[in-house]
């Protein structure tokens, strides 16, 4: 199909990984991506990377989810193992999370039986920070740094004959010219391209800093959190609901500072680097679906792929995988739009 065109819209986590997915399928294909934001201007920078999908995180039913929660990991799991897993910043992390209020909070049943471990803390390991914890899980998983894997698969992508484009896109009818099919990865950029109310912002906050003791991440109550990353680790964090300020608030990074040193006092020793602010595109549920919109006499033929949330790292490949279907049925002539 050497004449087939096909746009991918949006340059972060989701849009990138589906630009590969596509290009798998249709190896002979004219791909662009077109984005106005591309690697540390993206939501996807700001993010820890780690793989762990929330456990409201849903698709349109759990069968689907979970598919996409599954092939997501093995995906990950499967990049870290190449030769081009370091190179892709894919690696292996273990660590724990605490609760002293709910037991529920630790457990996750998306991913206890997906990950080579997920297990109860013993009452040792529930003594390892300070706190009145109660419930405890330790678990493995893998761990996706965005400043390595966006730059890594936009090369990917233009080795493999793609073609990026820096262009704000205003609407689906500007943009559809020439292009057999659009494929939305646009994140909040959605809200208004497709009017789409379901869309909303959660502001989040993240200090990064230097601390190379922390070998392990930590999660505490009240969205606390301590990730390790390859060049620094992550401190956060906060979800502000339908929140668009998109400056560091100092309040908050006195209050992510005071809860993570609570859970982990030596992380008063570590220098600060820097301080991001991401505003997650969260949908519920997350929009993976065929569209065909009628505009001027012509048909439009969309599939989109947006409203991860904060789980955008973590979820991108099972979504791309799924929406690469979605193209595959639109361009064959199965969809029943």
């Amino acid at each position: 199909m050497s004449d087939l065109n096909i746009a991918v819209l949006g340059a972060g986590v989701v849009g990138l990984t589906t630009a590969l997915e596509l290009q798998k399928l249709y190896r002979n294909a004219h791909i662009d991506v077109i984005a106005s934001c591309f690697e540390s201007d993206t939501t996807s920078n700001v993010a820890a990377g780690l793989f762990r999908p929330g456990t409201s995180f849903c698709g349109p039913n759990e069968e689907i989810t979970r598919r996409w929660i599954s092939d997501a990991y093995r995906y990950w799991d499967y990049l870290r193992n190449t030769s081009e897993g370091a190179l892709a910043g894919v690696t292996q992390v273990s660590g724990y999370i605490f609760s002293s209020k709910y037991p529920n909070i630790v457990r996750n049943h998306y991913i206890e039986k997906l990950v080579p471990v997920y297990r109860p803390a013993t009452e040792k390991e529930l003594k390892l920070c300070p706190g009145d914890w109660l419930y405890g899980s330790f678990f493995t998983t893998v761990l996706t740094s965005c400043e390595y894997y966006l730059p890594w698969a936009a090369n990917k992508f233009l080795e493999r004959g793609g073609k990026i484009q820096k262009h704000h896109v205003e609407d689906f009818a500007s943009i559809s010219l020439g292009y057999d099919i659009l494929v939305n990865c646009t994140g909040l950029g959605a809200k208004h391209l497709c009017d789409d109310n379901k869309l909303v912002p959660i502001r989040g906050q993240v200090i990064k800093v230097q601390a190379p003791w922390i070998k392990t991440f930590f999660y505490g109550d009240y969205d606390t959190y301590i990730i390790p990353g390859i060049n620094s680790v992550t401190l956060g964090g906060c979800r502000q609901y339908d929140s668009y300020e998109q400056s560091v608030n100092k309040y908050d990074s006195l209050n992510i500072k005071e809860r993570c040193e609570a859970l982990v006092p030596n992380l008063k020793s570590a220098k600060p680097i820097k301080e991001l602010v991401g505003l997650r595109p969260h949908r519920d549920p997350v929009r993976v679906e065929k569209e065909v919109r009628h505009c001027n006499g012509k048909k439009i033929k969309i599939v989109h792929n947006y409203g991860h949330g904060g789980y955008g790292v973590t979820t991108a490949p099972g979504t791309a995988i799924y929406a690469c279907e979605l193209v595959r049925e639109t361009l064959a002539g199965n969809s029943k739009l």
